[in-house]
């Protein structure tokens, strides 16, 4: 089988070139099948891998050279057997001769009667590589309680907050510190972190496993030119002036009941539009009108939506009841609202996917929106959405 070696015992074990060149050819956007094609990999072997590691690339730092490659041991075994001697093998590699004899002779094979073999020296240096460190979380039962109470408080904090909270709260205590990537890999990958396997659930994502990136597609446009989001002013774009809000919804099972969600792009301050009988034009424009209205009207400046059939419809009456000029994204371009997605994925760890929104509340949705609009935020200097806004309405008001 191509890209593995077999051991003297249990299975063969993959090559770690081979599996340094898979996660390469995963973490450049490539799905885990062709990945694997790449990498001279099974889809079935390219799945356990990823299973196995929770999808977090294993290997961050390049092979520095310093220990002996597969290639390498394989040329050894070919001259070896040729009868040439250490010091010839070892000029012929570019490598200390002392560093082929130290091979030769940890790889001795029935007392030295049978011949130093290539895949059963890789696949005992792979497991003698191997790190069975316990990771920081596992020994600091303080530190883990602690990042998992703020992985599952209202505020539902990120990996990456957490980690620029705790110098915060324990300003003289070194031993609470932890990167956010630490935290992620504790909780990704089981058996060597400790954090419960369950808070995957608490990220804003709710997965188990690590996914790469993709690409999205395209689709013919559904709105004239003059109403997409090229049109808008450019003072929206660099966030300098507040009233510029990104809207969309949140539908939940069997797809009647949704959530609105508008987001103010300066500050992150979000509203939520509260639809359980459904989100037709009319009952989301009900809902806009009462709730943007409530607010001053330097800070309804515009709104951009994506193209769906709700807001096309209704965006001359949504301009007219709040004073918003409305734009469109460009055709299956979520990140022309990427203030809005992010929230809507901030959203989703207090309404699952599959959910039924028809169930849901207006205290329900005050008690999120009061979570997300005090969730600690790194873009705004580790302040909340709320206090950026009063900020904001304080400076108008002077």
């Amino acid at each position: 089988m191509i890209g593995v070696v077999v051991g003297r015992f249990g299975r063969p074990e993959v090559l770690c070139e081979v599996v340094r060149a898979f996660w390469t050819a995963r973490s450049s956007g490539l799905s885990d099948e062709v990945a694997a094609g790449v990498a001279g990999l099974s889809a079935t072997a390219a799945g356990k891998i990823v299973r196995q590691h929770g999808g977090v690339d294993p290997s961050k730092k390049p092979p520095c050279g310093r220990y002996l490659s597969f290639d390498e041991r394989e040329l050894i075994a070919v001259w070896r057997a040729a009868g040439c001697g250490v010091r010839e093998i070892g000029r012929r590699l570019g490598r200390n001769p002392s560093t082929v004899s130290r091979e030769l002779g940890r790889n001795i094979r029935n007392e030295g009667k049978r011949p130093y073999l290539a895949s059963s020296a890789q696949n005992r240096a792979q497991k003698l590589a191997r790190r069975p460190k316990a990771r920081k979380l596992a020994v600091n039962e303080a530190l883990a309680l602690y990042v998992g109470g703020m992985l599952t408080c209202r505020e539902r904090l990120s990996p990456e907050q957490i980690s620029a909270r705790l110098p915060i709260d324990f300003p003289d205590d070194e031993s609470m510190r932890i990167s956010h990537e630490t935290i992620y890999q504790c909780i990704y990958i089981q058996g060597r972190g400790g954090l419960r396997a369950e808070l995957a659930t608490a990220l804003r994502t709710g997965r188990a496993v690590r996914q790469p990136n993709r690409r999205a597609g395209t689709r013919r446009p559904r709105v004239p030119k003059e109403l997409l989001i090229s049109e808008r002013p450019a003072e929206a774009d660099d966030r300098a002036v507040p009233g510029h809000w990104e809207g969309d919804l949140i539908i939940g099972t069997p797809g009647t009941g949704a959530i609105g969600t508008l987001v103010e792009r300066r500050s992150r301050f979000v509203m939520l539009l509260h639809l359980p009988n459904g989100h037709t034009g009319e009952q989301v424009l009900a809902a806009i009108e009462e709730n943007l209205p409530t607010l001053p009207a330097q800070l309804r400046r515009s709104l951009t939506w994506d193209q769906g059939a709700e807001m096309v419809g209704i965006h001359d009456r949504v301009r007219i009841a709040t004073g918003a000029d409305v734009y469109f994204c460009d055709p299956h371009s979520p990140w022309q609202r990427g203030t809005n997605e992010n929230t809507n994925g901030l959203l989703r760890q207090y309404f699952p996917k599959g959910m039924d929104l028809t169930t849901v509340t207006r205290a329900d949705l005050d008690y999120a929106a009061a979570g997300l609009n005090g969730r600690l935020r790194k873009t705004l200097g580790w302040k909340t959405p709320a206090q950026a806004l009063e900020q904001i309405m304080e400076e108008s008001a002077a």
